[in-house]
């Protein structure tokens, strides 16, 4: 087994990384601080080269490698940031690139991935089925495994994050970061807690792939058999047994969010914030807004780790997002299907200054009967209360309708 990496490490991998990644913004939001009732502070990864914080410590492990561990290329497994950080690194270093990835990865990804140089190869249903086979491909051709998380070098890589935290605030109470496999909040935890020790280190895992939280209950790393989350950056079935061995010694708590906590917070972290998480970004924001722990009147460090969302999901979390929030509904109404009938369902809609979005007309389920039609239309409006007003004329003009949530 390796050793955890010390302060010195770290501090060894800041001047390593100097002039290769971004000291990423560090802002305060009054709006989640009104949210939530903490003082919230954003450090935000999302804007890191590559979109995530992976490239730091991807980075400072291929550069720590000498020539002849070089010589036949590197090769990792990844969901997608680690493996973008690796191919940045890589090709930054003149280093050829090898990506397991599984095959579930969001294309967006995928393309990013290959942007930078990578070979990719689809692998396996989950990251540790992709990371056997990285495995395998390492025997097989000697390149060197940069492993995504359970890797001393790349643990302090993220945490150089931790020094940037302290040296943009020396107030903070507590700082939350996202866990998967456990490398960053590893890192930041090691840096933190020898500048501050009295700082609470709490991390935040998804509902559906609580592997860290687990495997602190069992006392060892323990093995999921199944994960189901949205937040696929911290999808991992089996922390690492240095990582595991860090949120041991270094992590006060481990919090769980749900998948609809996470997509509530993505979507306001665009909304209020105007900045783009993808939900494993956005876990630990989750967290706060729905005051998982005790926050309140506490200064707030929050990681926001990554931004690669596919814009399938995104597009799914907004339009949940604004009908969680009244700003869009939908209803199905049924109406004879003669002319004139939905112009004035649309008619109403138009005078009580509602904005269509959508209309979808359904004749052939056993449900509407002979000579009507269900028409189900989506709009957007400037407030929640539009809805009323809207319902309240249907009613007078005796139209059956249903809002669908």
């Amino acid at each position: 087994m390796s050793r955890l990496p010390g302060y010195s490490d770290i501090i060894k991998a800041q001047k390593q990384l100097k002039g290769i990644v971004k000291n990423t913004p560090f802002e305060h939001s009054k709006s989640f601080s009104a949210i939530s009732g903490a003082n919230v502070f954003m450090k935000l990864e999302n804007m890191q080269s590559t979109g995530s914080f992976k490239v730091r410590g991807a980075y400072n492990r291929i550069a720590g490698l000498d020539k002849q561990g070089l010589k036949d290329g590197v090769v990792c497994a990844s969901a997608g940031n680690h493996a973008q950080g690796v191919a940045f690194a890589a090709r930054m270093l003149g280093v050829k690139a090898t990506v397991f990835m599984p095959v579930f990865t969001p294309p967006l990804k995928v393309i990013a991935t290959r942007g930078y140089g990578a070979e990719v190869v689809l692998e396996g249903d989950t990251f540790d089925d992709a990371m056997s086979a990285a495995a395998e491909f390492a025997a097989k051709s000697g390149a060197v495994i940069v492993h995504a998380f359970n890797d001393p070098d790349v643990i302090a890589g993220q945490g150089t994050i931790g020094l940037e935290l302290f040296q943009s605030s020396d107030t903070l109470d507590d700082v939350l970061v996202p866990v998967g496999g456990g490398g960053l909040i590893t890192g930041v935890a090691i840096a933190l807690k020898e500048m501050n020790p009295d700082i609470r280190i709490i991390g935040v895992e998804a509902e559906g792939a609580q592997s860290m939280k687990r495997s602190l209950e069992k006392g060892r790393p323990d093995r999921l058999t199944s994960m189901q989350t949205i937040a696929d950056g911290i999808a991992v079935k089996t922390p690492g047994d240095l990582t595991f061995e860090g949120v041991r010694k270094y992590v006060d708590d481990i919090l769980v969010v749900n998948d609809t906590e996470i997509a509530h917070a993505t979507y306001l972290i665009l909304q209020r914030a105007k900045l783009l998480a993808e939900p494993a970004g956005a876990a630990a924001m989750a967290a706060v807004l729905h005051r998982k722990a005790g926050f309140e009147d506490r200064n707030v460090g929050v990681i926001i780790s990554g931004g690669n969302i596919y814009m399938g999901l995104l597009e799914q979390i907004l339009e949940k997002g604004m009908m969680e929030e009244g700003l869009r509904a939908r209803i199905a109404v049924l109406i004879p299907d003669i002319a004139g009938e939905l112009k004035s369902i649309i008619g109403i809609l138009v005078r009580l200054g509602a904005s269509i979005n959508d209309i979808a007309h359904e004749r052939s389920i056993t449900t509407v009967p002979v000579g009507f039609v269900l028409v189900t239309i989506t709009f957007n409006l400037r407030e929640s209360s539009q809805l009323d007003n809207i319902c309240k004329a249907l009613e007078e003009k005796k139209k059956s309708f249903e809002v669908l949530k």
